[in-house]
């Protein structure tokens, strides 16, 4: 793991990923390339990642924000992806949704420690801005 000055000095490590059955990448491609082109670095897994990988990961690549993308159900895995990263050590790793999440679902999502919860129609401005804010969130803790 990089030393807490190189950490600050290099552009925010995101992990865009899909956990469980949904197979439906476009939207994550797309979210994945345009952080890259505001300068982030992004490590992109595509569709049917199991939980344990992403964490193991994320541990490997010290990345600072891990971005879910969710069409269907999956979003409810998601909870034990937080228990995951809290059992290795990561729970500094900020975690973000984007998709299709129903309100109520929104709700519990933030309460198992998501840092957002990006909807259908979330500006690329505001996602950019957002994953910046996180990344420097993670590098503080």
């Amino acid at each position: 793991m990089e030393s807490t000055s190189n950490r600050s000095q290099r552009p925010p490590k995101i992990l865009i990923t899909k956990i469980g059955l949904d197979g439906h990448d476009r939207g994550s491609r797309v979210i994945a390339t345009q952080l890259r082109d505001a300068g982030m670095e992004v490590v992109y897994t595509g569709p049917w990642q199991e939980i344990l990988a992403v964490v193991k990961l994320a541990l490997e690549e010290d990345v600072d924000v891990i971005g879910i993308s969710a069409l269907a159900t999956d979003h409810l895995l998601v909870p034990k992806l937080m228990d995951a990263l809290r059992s290795a050590d990561l729970a500094h790793v900020r975690v973000v949704v984007g998709g299709i999440v129903p309100p109520e679902d929104e709700s519990a999502l933030l309460m198992a420690g998501v840092s957002k919860v990006f909807h259908p129609g979330s500006s690329r401005d505001e996602i950019v801005s957002d994953m910046n804010r996180l990344a420097s969130e993670a590098r503080s803790r």
